[in-house]
């Protein structure tokens, strides 16, 4: 037992040590040298040059030869992408559906994609009796979807062919985009217009205003939208509800640590 419980000692030294050298790299602009990371964790120079190579095998580390010096690797990145793809997209957006279903009288939600689909992941009920509901869990098809329009707008054109493709017949209207050549004319409109619209492409009776919340890469994390009857959403209201909804969409990205694109 007192091997076992010094050999779990150690590797938690070791695994302590390991993270104080990236944190020193990560601390450094330009890389450091073997001696300046040993002298800025305080370990020997033997210690930190072994937690180096093992860091580089798994590309956590690299060196960069030309500068001589120790940087942190592209696995360093993955880590930090794959956080900031699970910080808690629903709470941090939460506050912002409700103000948009406050200021617009019309029910907000957050979708994001998986695979053929956009999942709602919340909802802020608005207060009419006729409302369009879809509770979490809820799926909707990707190309025939305002919260779907808003990723296939920067989707490369080979994708956008492939997911309007496989349509769903159960959930299809007169008034799906089917067509490639149309559905590049919408999502060339949606990127200009920063905000996409299904106009009872989904259910007959029900329109969505929808806009894109983005990582800090520029890249889509999932959707914002407001939905309702199209009694309540005709023409002339849905640029003004573009508008709203992609200025809070804007907003959303900027409490996400996002990069609202250019």
């Amino acid at each position: 037992m007192k091997s076992s419980n010094s050999e779990r000692t150690g590797q938690i030294q070791s695994v302590m040590r390991a993270i104080s050298v990236l944190n020193a790299l990560a601390a450094s602009n330009d890389g450091l040298t073997l001696t300046e990371i040993a002298q800025t964790v305080t370990l020997p120079p033997s210690t930190v040059h072994r937690l180096l190579t093992t860091l580089q095998q798994a590309r956590y580390v690299r060196f960069d030869a030309d500068r001589g010096g120790w940087q942190v690797g592209v696995t360093c990145f993955s880590v930090g992408n794959a956080f900031l793809r699970s910080r808690d997209l629903v709470t941090i957006t939460r506050p912002y559906l409700r103000r948009l279903m406050e200021e617009c009288g019309e029910t907000a939600n957050l979708a994001i994609r998986d695979n053929m689909d956009m999942v709602y992941l919340a909802q802020a009920e608005c207060r009419e009796m006729m409302r369009a509901l879809a509770k979490p869990g809820a799926r909707v098809p990707i190309a025939g979807s305002a919260v779907g329009k808003t990723l296939l707008a920067r989707m490369p054109e080979a994708e956008v062919a492939r997911l309007i493709d496989t349509p769903d017949p159960n959930n299809r209207t007169r008034k799906t985009i089917d067509a490639l050549p149309r559905m590049l004319d919408e999502l060339a409109r949606v990127r200009d217009q920063r905000y996409a619209i299904d106009d009872e492409e989904h259910a007959v009776g029900l329109r969505c205003v929808a806009a894109a919340v983005f990582d800090h890469l520029g890249e889509p994390l999932g959707a914002i939208s407001l939905s309702g009857p199209t009694a309540r959403i005709p023409d002339d209201r849905i640029a003004k509800l573009g508008v709203v909804v992609r200025d809070v969409a804007k907003e959303a990205t900027t409490a996400l640590g996002g990069t609202w694109p250019t």
